[in-house]
């Protein structure tokens, strides 16, 4: 997995980087709520390096470990939880999370009143 050091990543050069079409990905951000990329102001999607890095494993356990999507969406969670945890950012208890969350999504929706 040979990823451009940028700060974001179009569409198309995410497909072409991953080998997966423009439309898959659409519907995998539908499926795997975990892939978001922003908006620019142009209105295209823009990618995190840590979207595509998660792109690079979703598609390996779909099409090379032969996942379902259900299955496929538990080992994503499961690689996150390891990865944070190597990070030190795994959260004691699943409440603490789910506020986090909340939070979250609380700042996000006065971003959008006061007009991003």
């Amino acid at each position: 997995m040979n990823i451009p050091d940028k700060l974001y990543y179009k569409i198309g050069e995410v497909a072409r980087m991953t080998g997966v079409k423009p439309y898959v990905l659409r519907y995998w951000e539908s499926e795997f709520r975990i892939i978001s990329p922003k908006k620019s102001l142009s209105k295209q999607r823009v990618y995190s390096k840590g979207d595509v890095e998660l792109i690079f494993d979703i598609k390996r356990l779909l099409y090379k470990e032969k996942y379902t999507l259900e299955g496929a969406k538990k080992k994503i969670k499961e690689i996150q939880a390891e990865r944070a945890k190597q990070l030190g950012l795994s959260f004691p208890d699943e409440r603490y999370e789910a506020a986090l969350k909340s939070i979250k999504r609380e700042l996000s929706s006065i971003k959008k009143m006061l007009g991003d």
